[in-house]
């Protein structure tokens, strides 16, 4: 008679089979709830210095009107670019090495940068320390990249949704900090208080993040991986999803340098601008937050190219009418609405990217996710504003909405024309 072996007589899963998921899935809910704290610390960190950059900028010795807001935007958008460059290198250094070492390398190297930056000398200080914050950093971008690569298939739009809550959610309350912080400790001193607070989050990720790595089994993982038939096929995906995550950045951050403008056109009285044109950059933020691990959720359930196309086509929508507003309120109340139909995008993506790719590749490719991501965010205000300047304000809503329902279109062409784009979905 043969009797039924039990869990303690079955043989043990040979360790080079199990997968670095499988290896990790006692882990990654911790992780998250570490990594959504980081995301969120330094962010907050990064994004405090928006409302007194222009007053840091002339402590430093510029004095002109015209170059202060120069080199306040060139400084702010230096980290975006660093963090562009060397996302994919820290993406291929996480998959050789393991996903937690960068994400502790990215926390102690902002939370020293930012400390430094409070000791700036001079406005080219200024400029290289915000560059080599963003070349060094990305805490945010590591993260996606454990979280990514370690929650379970069926709940990876969920999980992503909820570490994009974090980043959000610093990013909004980063400029409200910024606020008033520098009236209590000085300009200086906020920068002090922003490496603490990165440092924080760098002691908890040392502490309490907990990875299974194995170099060697996901070394043969990643040369298995590279003779896969698989790879062929998402050489027409994956740059698809890259250059839908850079439009979403794009029209998002297009109006940015227009806004106080448009708003100072809709009778805002000029005392008021600096304060309405906040409350309508950070609806857009809230939006988001509401609605981001719901919309990562869905994915999950119903497939991430459903939620791409559709928010795609959702946010070009709301877009239009914003060209047509004729009281702040009403700006503010169109972006909210986009930030909720842009909140299911970058999610979708990340889990697409990640279900596309060998998980020993998984690192390399969402570091290029990151890199497409950022450079939206260098890219989307440059347009905005030689738009704004050179045709008008209501055409940089068309083109982005354009552009969105182009990103649309690709989408739902690569995955009709790649069935097998479909079924890393389901």
């Amino acid at each position: 008679m043969n009797l039924p072996v039990s869990r303690l007589d079955a043989p043990a899963i040979p360790r080079r089979h199990v997968s670095y998921a499988e290896r990790n899935a006692r882990y990654w809910q911790r992780n998250l709830a570490v990594c959504v704290f980081g995301s969120f610390t330094t962010l907050v960190s990064l994004s405090m210095l928006l409302p007194f950059l222009p007053l840091y900028v002339e402590q430093l010795g510029v004095s002109s009107p015209a170059a202060v807001v120069q080199w306040s935007g060139v400084a702010f958008g230096a980290t975006f670019l660093g963090t562009a460059v060397t996302a994919p290198l820290w993406g291929r250094l996480a998959d050789r090495y393991g996903r937690k070492p960068m994400l502790v390398r990215a926390a102690v190297g902002m939370a020293v940068v930012m400390s430094l930056i409070g000791i700036a000398h001079s406005v080219i200080d200024l400029v290289v320390l915000r560059l080599a914050a963003g070349l060094i950093g990305g805490y945010a971008s590591a993260s996606i990249v454990m979280i990514g690569t370690q929650a379970p298939r069926e709940r990876a739009g969920w999980a992503l949704g909820v570490l994009s809550t974090g980043a959000l959610a610093g990013n909004l309350i980063g400029p409200l900090v910024g606020g008033f912080l520098p009236g209590w400790v000085g300009i200086r001193g906020t920068f002090f208080v922003g490496g603490a607070m990165i440092a924080v989050a760098a002691a908890a990720t040392l502490l309490i993040v907990r990875e299974d790595f194995d170099r060697a089994v996901d070394a043969r993982s990643r040369r298995a991986a590279q003779a896969s038939p698989r790879v062929s096929v998402n050489r027409a995906v994956i740059p698809v999803l890259l250059v839908t995550a850079m439009m979403v950045l794009l029209a998002n951050m297009s109006i940015e340098p227009i806004i106080t403008v448009y708003i100072g056109q809709l009778g805002v009285p000029h005392e008021h601008l600096a304060r309405i044109a906040g409350i309508v950059m950070a609806a857009s933020a809230f939006g988001s937050m509401l609605t981001a691990p719901r919309l990562g959720a869905l994915a999950d359930k119903v497939g991430g190219w459903n939620v791409i196309v559709g928010c795609l086509i959702a946010t070009a929508l709301v877009m239009v009418p914003q060209a047509f507003v004729t009281h702040w309120w009403q700006l503010a109340a169109l972006r909210a609405v986009m930030g909720m139909t842009v909140a299911g995008l970058l999610p979708s993506i990340a889990k697409l990217v990640r279900q596309s790719v060998d998980e020993s590749q998984s690192g390399t490719t969402l570091g290029y996710l990151q890199s497409a991501q950022f450079s939206g965010q260098v890219v989307g205000p440059l347009i905005g504003g030689q738009i704004g300047a050179h045709v008008g304000l209501q055409p940089v809503f068309f083109v982005t909405g354009a552009l969105l329902v182009v990103s649309a279109a690709l989408s739902f062409w690569v995955r009709s024309r790649h069935p097998q784009a479909a079924r890393v979905d389901s």
